[in-house]
Order: structure tokens, then sequence, then C-alpha cells
């Protein structure tokens, strides 16, 4: 096959800031947040927003959190990044163009695609490397792709992947890390945490209006009303098919929702409450998967693995283990190679 017939694979992550200084964090947090799908505002409150209160103040804060994650390597979201596009290239073999881009920072969608367009390459399978759907992180990153496409003129055929929140590669590999974990030491309960979003975004996502958070049980199973665009109700999915294909307990395991900003409403129940009520509970060891992270990054080695440790022994709790994410695991290069060759994309 020659090298203008190969398939493009876009392996997509949402970015990380070029270093650790407040300068490059700041010009990543102004372009991350000005995103409207994000910060769902109209511009001109955004733009200041965003440029007047919340990165001259976090821009500096930010830095210091990723400095205490940083490595001879840099960023540990684009290194595992790199590892897995390298390993998902040697696993498909010369058929595949493998590359890897960020939502936000770099490399950048469009260096990929100039690089693309240049080879003539005929058909491009955009892998967003977020398991679970979310307008601010899913459909952000399509749109993105397809506006750059059209930007530069590619005439290629675009495919994007479909959420895979409960394929059953993704959760071997997810369940495969966290047995691991819980293995090494004797644990009271396992936390599934994942990023937040704030509540108007999943009631977007409910075309019918009649169903997300009208209820508490509303993500208790899936359905027509939930099972398409509903972020938390793919989150909840993911931890029963994870604690099923475990055998866990119900009692065992429980979940939550982390990295939340400003005052605005954010789904619940909130980490960091979380974690003072296992404590107060008597949970003594816990463990705790991230599962929409699908590389280690900024909120899984500093909010959970430093911070909410911190804060669960400050409350009584005598260990926190946080389970590592997928990274660039055997398994986990297995399930992106199957996934990219797979019919799993619209």
């Amino acid at each position: 096959m020659t090298q203008t017939a190969r398939t493009g694979i876009l392996l997509m992550n949402l970015g990380t800031p070029d270093a650790p200084t407040p300068e490059k964090v700041g010009v990543y947090l102004k372009e991350f947040l000005m995103d409207p799908y994000v910060i769902d505002i109209p511009k001109p409150l955004r733009w200041f927003l965003v440029h007047a209160l919340i990165v001259p103040k976090r821009s500096h804060a930010s830095a210091a959190a990723y400095q205490k994650v940083w490595t001879e390597r840099g960023s540990p979201l684009k290194f595992h990044s790199e590892d897995l596009t390298a390993k998902v290239q040697e696993k498909l073999g010369a058929d595949f163009d493998v590359k890897l881009a960020m939502r936000y920072q770099n490399p950048s969608v469009r260096s990929v695609l100039e690089e693309w367009k240049k080879t003539g390459i005929q058909e491009i399978r955009v892998m967003p490397l977020y398991p679970q759907y979310a307008w601010a992180s899913t459909r952000s990153s399509e749109e993105n792709v397809a506006f750059i496409a059209q930007d530069l003129g590619l005439n290629a055929k675009i495919k994007y992947l479909k959420p895979f929140f409960r394929e059953p590669v993704y959760i071997d590999a997810f369940s495969h890390q966290i047995e691991r974990t819980l293995a090494e030491a004797p644990w009271d309960h396992l936390l599934f945490s994942y990023h937040g979003l704030p509540e108007r975004q999943i009631r977007r996502s409910d075309a019918s209006g009649t169903h997300c958070l009208k209820s508490g049980e509303c993500c208790n199973a899936l359905h027509p009303k939930n099972s398409e665009y509903c972020y938390r109700a793919h989150c909840y999915e993911t931890s029963r098919q994870i604690a099923r294909k475990l055998g866990l307990p119900g009692g065992k395991w429980s979940v939550s929702f982390q990295s939340r900003l400003g005052a605005t409403k954010w789904i619940t129940p909130y980490t960091d409450f979380v974690l003072n009520d296992l404590a107060s509970q008597g949970t003594k060891k816990l463990v705790i998967s991230c599962p929409a992270f699908t590389a280690d990054c900024l909120e899984t080695l500093e909010e959970i693995e430093i911070r909410a440790n911190e804060q669960f022994l400050g409350k009584g709790g005598e260990t926190l283990k946080l389970v590592p994410s997928l990274n660039s695991q055997e398994i986990w290069v297995k399930a992106v190679s199957h996934l990219a060759a797979s019919n799993h994309f619209n």
C-alpha cells in the first residue's frame, strides 16, 4: 500500500502547558478556557472572566501544581501519550500513520493535518482518548478537527471514534490496572473519581429536557434519554461495568467527581466531600481510580495522589492509593489498536 493511501490515526488528548511556568501555564489556560464548550457563556463575558479574573489568579497556582508532577521527560500527559502513539504505530504497522495531537497547545491538530495534507492521506480516524462523551472534551475536539480540516481544504474522509465508555477492551484495561492495585495490599473502599462538569452542560445533553438531573436516580441505568451524550450517565456505567468485571460488592465502591471550578453548580457527589465522608465513616485504606483519564496527568498525580491523599490522611485515613492510569501499558496499546482498526467510528 502506498503512503498516500494509508489511513491516518489521530490520537487526541486534551492538552498540557509547554512548561510548568506561570507564563506557559497562562497561555494554556487562555486557550483552554476560551473554548465556548468549556466555559459556555457569551464570548465578551468569557473573555473578561478568563483574562481578567481566572488566568491572573490561577496561572501561578497551576504552575506550582504542574511543577510537582513534571519530570525529566516533561509533562506526564504528553510523554505517556507519545509512548502510546509510538506503540500503537508499531502494533498497527505501515498501513496506518499514527500521530498524536492535543486539543490545546502542542502538538497541535493543525500541524498534524497540514502534514497529512502534504502526503495526500485519504482517510483519517480521529480518536479522542476521552471514554465518556462530553461537550467540553469530545465535541470540542471533533469540531476543532473538522474546522481545521475545512480551513486547510483537506481532501480526506474523516471519521470520529464513538464514545467507548463501555467497550470491553477499555473496561478490561482499566479493570486490569485496578485489580493489580487492589492485590498489592488490603483495602477498604474503591472510589471512582471522574472529572466534573457544570450541571448545565449535563442538562444540555438531554434533548427531552425531562430526565437528566431530574432525580437522584437518573444515572442508575442507561436508556435512550441518557445513553448517547450524558457524561454523568457514562461515568456511572463505566463504574458499574468495572465493578461487575472485578466482582466488587456494592458497598465496597462508589463514584464521585473532581476538579470543579468556580461558584457554579457542578455534578455531584464531589470527590473532596466524599473523601471526608468516607473517613468519617471509618474507611482507613482507600483506593482511587480515575477512569476518565486514560493517561496520568495533573488531575490524577497532583489532585488525587498528592492533595486528596493529604486531605484523606488529615481526616483520619491511613492510606490512599492511586490506581495508575492506562498510559502506554500493553493492554491499553492493544485496546487502542483494536479500536483504531474497528468499525467503531461515525
